[in-house]
């Protein structure tokens, strides 16, 4: 009032509306966030760490977006322990990269206990501002195993449904894909370590059919089966598909409602055919092997250096 217009018109600097956050609570939040979480509970929570500091909770969620931290997300991992894992590694990539001439390579693996599930009642259909509904409780009508083998040149699956999940019915499966081969390929097969898979009677089938040979994935790898592939999106040298029991599981089975076995396989079935018809193209392998050793190298040296 005193400067009159003049006061008005020359600009002055002016403190905000909030007053910035002291640097020190900042230091504080970041060191609690990293350090061990409260004694009652396995990680910190937004209002627990906000109580504890003495800043409102939006306060304490803009500090953490600001310097990456999310204690609320936990992203799982297996670090395979196999003592040859760098050499099936490279022998399983190298029948992605490379197959070998006159041979079929196929990627083997088996869904056990698929439940045939039925709703308790009816749900609504999608229509306009609403999503489909499902009850939460349904009533199971019994189980299957679905047997599957990828052909990784030609994408095409060869499948089978059977009751139970044991060498003998791992058996049946290969005698299928015997019949189905033509007589003058060899046959690579890319299968996981499970008891079913080497089984003697299974080593026995295997030495009287010379054509075969099986290659194992390392332990704890499921993730370099083809056939078990999950990763739907990412960049060009990680894993940018999504295969068959991804697939099957998110498009076929997981919002299915099924009133018997028979409609469950029946379902499978047809979802395969459907694939073989319009889907299917060559697997593409696109992961550096030397960049998976090395990843799984600084994983070993981190948990060794915490523990």
């Amino acid at each position: 009032m005193s400067e009159g217009v003049a006061g008005l018109l020359r600009e002055k600097t002016r403190p905000p509306g909030i007053p910035k956050t002291a640097e020190a609570k900042v230091t504080e939040v970041l060191r609690l966030t990293q350090g061990p979480p409260p004694p009652d509970a396995t990680h910190w929570t937004l209002r627990a760490m906000a109580k504890a500091v003495g800043l409102a909770a939006s306060t304490v969620c803009d500090i953490w977006k600001a310097h990456g931290l999310a204690p609320h997300r936990w992203r799982q991992f297996k670090l395979s322990n196999d003592p040859a894992f760098v050499d099936k590694l490279r022998d399983v990539v190298g029948l992605y990269v490379a197959p070998p001439a006159h041979a079929v390579v196929l990627s083997v693996d088996e869904k056990s206990q698929i439940q045939a599930l039925d709703r308790t009642q009816p749900g609504l259909p999608l229509k306009k501002g609403r999503g489909p509904t499902m009850t939460h409780d349904y009533k199971r009508h019994g189980t299957t195993t679905f047997f599957a083998a990828l052909n990784v040149l030609t994408g095409e699956v060869t499948a089978r449904n059977m009751a139970r999940h044991r060498h003998q019915e791992f058996l049946h499966f290969l005698n299928q894909i015997e019949r189905c081969v033509p007589a003058d390929k060899a046959i690579h097969v890319i299968l996981d370590n499970s008891c079913t898979h080497r089984h003697a009677n299974v080593r026995a089938w295997l030495a009287s059919h010379p054509r075969w040979t099986f290659h194992f994935i390392p332990t704890s790898s499921s993730w370099l089966n083809a056939v078990d592939l999950r990763r739907e999106n990412g960049p060009p040298d990680r894993f940018p598909i999504l295969l068959i029991f991804a697939k099957l599981t998110r498009r076929r089975l997981k919002h299915g409602v099924f009133r018997s076995v028979d409609d469950l396989k029946t379902a499978i079935t047809r979802f395969i055919e459907q694939h073989n018809t319009s889907e299917a193209k060559p697997f593409t392998w696109r992961a550096d092997p030397d960049k998976i050793i090395a990843a799984r190298n600084r994983g070993f040296q981190l948990l060794d250096s915490i523990h």
